[in-house]
């Protein structure tokens, strides 16, 4: 099966890539990685001419602006990259008969919600920040344009996630260690939102629902893949520094301490969808834990940087 990854080098597209490569229904000449410049969010007519040029038979679109602060500051070009480019995309894969996964958010959701559930695929909608409706847009012009495939023909699934994290850097287990190193330095305690809870999900983990997806042959549908529970940002934070080896007091405020330019949902927990497996994903503590070699590599490097004068 010939599948091709858009943003293949980025945080989610390094691991699809990666799991991809190891599953037996890609062959010998594995999957296909579409980057930039070939794969350009702003180029429209990329996703016509690279399916014309590789042939796939699937196409999982992890590509995307998640930039959220940026998409609040200009939510037109958030508009151009998450929805104009997925529809475009879906219609390019429509045409060329090839099924789509789409990568998308839990941010499509308010996070209003006080029951204490996730929210399942089913529930109403309502982004409450520009990167959410941007994405938002781009799941409906998706299934807009699935809603032309012939009877039998290609399939979409709409895949929601939430706060990733994973190699290559800078996500937020690497931004806590060197926040917690600084206020360490500084004997101080390290402040943390406390009421914005969510479901941390490792890319390793996502990647290797979404293989599964597509080597079950039942591609459709709107699911959620998310590693299992509910957490805080604080929470998080602390489960990180521990295995990480790092102590440190952890003051928890509240998220409107720092003004930003987006708001996130304050609750943005997923009901993960079974696997086709019929398994649900593991829980974030579990998935968390295979990455301590890379947190204590992570702690190192920063003490390093730190050291020579760095200002990471």
């Amino acid at each position: 099966m010939r599948v091709a990854v858009t943003g293949a080098g980025g945080r989610l597209g390094r691991a699809l890539i990666a799991t991809l490569a190891d599953a037996p229904f890609t062959g010998l000449a594995g999957p296909i990685a579409w980057t930039r410049p070939d794969y350009d969010l702003d180029d429209l007519e990329a996703g016509t001419r690279l399916i014309q040029r590789d042939r796939p038979e699937v196409v999982v679109h992890a590509a995307a602006w998640t930039d959220v602060d940026g998409c609040a500051r200009d939510p037109e070009l958030a508009v151009r990259r998450n929805g104009l480019a997925t529809g475009a995309l879906a219609r390019a894969c429509v045409a060329g008969g090839v099924d789509l996964v789409a990568v998308s958010t839990n941010e499509v959701f308010d996070g209003a919600r006080t029951d204490g559930r996730g929210y399942r695929p089913g529930d109403d909608v309502a982004p409450a920040n520009p990167y959410g409706a941007s994405k938002l847009a781009g799941e409906q012009a998706a299934r807009e344009a699935y809603e032309d495939a012939p009877a039998r023909g290609p399939s979409l699934a709409v895949v929601r996630t939430a706060w990733l994290y994973g190699p290559p850097g800078g996500d937020f287990p690497d931004k806590i260690i060197a926040a917690a190193l600084r206020a360490r330095t500084a004997a101080e305690p390290l402040r943390v939102v406390g009421d914005e809870i969510g479901s941390p999900t490792s890319t390793a983990d996502l990647a290797e629902a979404i293989v599964e997806l597509i080597g079950s042959g039942a591609v459709g549908g709107t699911l959620h893949y998310a590693d299992v529970g509910a957490v805080s940002r604080a929470t998080w934070a602390r489960e990180i520094l521990r295995l990480a080896g790092i102590s440190v007091s952890i003051e928890e405020v509240l998220a409107s301490t720092w003004i930003r330019a987006s708001s996130p949902p304050r609750w943005g927990v997923l009901e993960p969808s079974l696997l086709p497996s019929g398994e649900p994903m593991r829980p974030w503590t579990e998935a968390l834990a295979d990455h301590v070699p890379r947190l204590r590599r992570s702690t190192a490097s920063i003490e390093a940087e730190m050291s020579a004068g760095g200002t990471r």
